[in-house]
């Protein structure tokens, strides 16, 4: 009952409002509703930054966020990036990078808390300069859609190799961190080695009877 009363925190209710955003900016970009999919991507990067700060103003921070806020992030995000490369208005490999990274990214996280006593990644900078370029470049190209400028035609190329770039910086700082958490955890596991159950069971040297002492004479 406790997870469940954290849904109606105002810091979750605003990362669940972007959730609801997905199929309403998937189908305003299939069918040309730039400005629709524009302004509900606007509101959902201005959410990204108010549950973080009305959970701390609140003292609401909990699990259930930390977990659900990249979520739904993530989700949000790769919608677009998918709905514009159908409309091709952004490139495919782009989106392949960025989902490939994503999904590597979770299937780790999700065998490292299996396997170990790891429980939350806390994001590092290049991951959130990573999701403010996706942002931005998804921003950009409706921009460029809405009103096509030369200069905002070339803020969105940039945006798309910056994303791009950004991506793999990420991708790659992630796979350092991962590494280095699993050595620790392989140096800690090292130093206190859990005892066999045979070994557990075992009765101590000083306890054990010797040979022939209780022997009848």
């Amino acid at each position: 009952m406790r997870m469940l009363g954290q849904f109606f925190y105002p810091s979750n209710q605003l990362t669940l409002l972007r959730l609801v955003f997905i199929p309403f900016v998937i189908l305003s970009i299939v069918y040309d509703r730039y400005q629709a999919a524009f302004v509900l991507v606007l509101i959902a990067g201005i959410t990204d930054g108010m549950d973080g700060l009305l959970a701390r103003r609140l003292g609401q921070q909990t699990t259930l966020g930390k977990y659900l806020d990249p979520i739904a992030d993530k989700l949000l995000l790769n919608s677009a990036f998918l709905a514009l490369a159908a409309v091709r208005e952004i490139p495919l490999w782009l989106v392949i990078l960025v989902l490939s990274r994503d999904v590597i990214m979770v299937t780790t996280s999700v065998v490292i808390i299996l396997a170990t006593t790891q429980r939350l990644f806390p994001p590092s900078l290049s991951g959130k300069a990573s999701t403010l370029a996706q942002v931005a470049t998804v921003l950009l190209t409706l921009s460029a859609l809405l009103l096509p400028l030369g200069p905002l035609v070339v803020l969105q190329q940039v945006g798309v190799y910056t994303a791009a770039a950004l991506t793999i910086v990420s991708g790659l700082q992630y796979a350092w961190l991962t590494a280095e958490r699993l050595r620790g955890a392989e140096r800690a596991a090292s130093q206190n080695p859990q005892p066999s159950g045979e070994e557990s069971h075992r009765e101590p040297a000083s306890q054990q009877t010797p040979v022939g002492e209780n022997r009848v004479h």
